[in-house]
């Protein structure tokens, strides 16, 4: 029954585009994967990465020389790399970030099937190349989560506790709930995302359009209720699923979120500061700017060893965790069934991804 479940939800809730819209080819010169037909770049690297289920996916890495985060791109249905891949570019160069994307198992040229548990282990896949290749750590990183991207993005998020910030585009509260106004959690249900935002700990900040006919804006605004360390939304007047990168506020928004949570120091140096408390020094007049430098003075002077040696451990601590630790740990958010099963969702979860605005309405900001 639960493998019918399952497989029946794969079939309804997700759909990658056919045939995909690139191929990966190899450079006979240099040996790099490319993405094709797309021109090679010398700051877009492609990568082939096996997940703990099995399968090879397909991710893209832009890198930024003046980035100081990496954004975690998880992209909304109906859509691959080829669709994203100048969009991934220009949100790198306007937000002057890392950007990493990727394909879902069964998705673009990502082999295996699509499925909830699928694209869990996909995103860690990704985010363990951060890791491993780029030297990304948690407080580096921005996990963004588009439509039904934002099922793994949140899976992921409960689980680093260091996370700098995320972003959540046109999410859903849960599967069933795109389709039915339910009250509570079915052990069917997939991506529980009402059930997990409450232990993430990081920034959130969440854009949804207010005319989307595919998940109603409400799912945004009670996800935002439920965000612990809640920033500014967007709600995008006359928005729908699929066309928020159109708005010119969709850029500014996004903008002004990063230039606030790179501001916020990494919490393992202790309480993090507030984003309230991080808007108003942005404004703040610059000799009290000064006054705030004076008085940090004073109190290292009368700090003591100990509270250092101690914040090494802390750190040391953090560098070995493991996702066999975030497994579990996902078992203890997810605490409904051990089993986590699919539902059947119909073709509304998503429409066909619209062909994506390049960013050319704000160009030149």
């Amino acid at each position: 029954m639960g493998g019918v479940t399952s497989s029946v939800a794969a079939k309804f809730a997700f759909f990658p585009p056919s045939p995909p819209s690139y191929k990966l080819v190899t450079d006979e010169l240099t040996g790099l994967l490319l993405l094709a037909p797309y021109p090679h770049r010398e700051n877009v690297e492609i990568h082939k990465l096996q997940t703990r289920r099995g399968t090879e996916i397909v991710a893209m890495y832009v890198r930024h020389p003046m980035a100081t985060s990496t954004v975690l791109y998880s992209h909304g249905n109906a859509a691959d790399l080829g669709q994203m891949y100048e969009l991934f570019i220009e949100l790198s160069i306007h937000l002057k970030v890392n950007l990493m994307g990727y394909d879902y198992s069964g998705y673009g040229q990502s082999t295996g099937k699509p499925s909830e548990h699928n694209t869990y282990a996909d995103i860690e896949a990704v985010y363990k190349c951060l890791e491993d290749s780029y030297g990304s750590k948690q407080e580096d990183v921005i996990l963004y989560g588009q439509s039904v991207g934002s099922g793994p993005t949140l899976d992921l998020a409960s689980r680093l506790p260091q996370l700098r910030a995320g972003v959540l585009h046109s999410p859903i509260l849960s599967g069933l709930r795109v389709m039915y106004s339910v009250k509570k959690t079915y052990w069917f249900d997939i991506y529980k995302n009402i059930d997990k935002i409450p232990y993430v700990d990081c920034p959130i900040l969440i854009i949804h359009g207010t005319s989307d006919e595919v998940v109603d804006c409400g799912h945004g605004k009670q996800l935002w209720e439920l965000c612990k360390e809640k920033y500014e939304p967007l709600w995008v007047k006359g928005g729908n699923h699929c066309d928020l990168e159109h708005y010119p506020e969709y850029i500014k928004h996004l903008k002004k979120f990063i230039a606030t949570v790179e501001r916020l120091p990494c919490r393992r140096q202790g309480s993090r500061t507030s984003i309230d408390q991080a808007e108003k020094e942005k404004e703040a007049p610059a000799r009290k700017s000064v006054d705030r430098r004076e008085k940090p003075r004073q109190s290292t002077e009368r700090s003591k060893p100990p509270k250092s040696s101690q914040s090494k451990k802390s750190s040391s601590k953090l560098r070995m965790i493991s996702f066999d630790h975030l497994d579990r740990s996902r078992r203890s958010v997810d605490c409904h069934d051990k089993t986590r099963k699919s539902v059947d969702l119909t073709h509304q979860i998503e429409k066909g991804r619209k062909s994506v605005d390049r960013l050319d309405r704000v160009g030149s900001e």
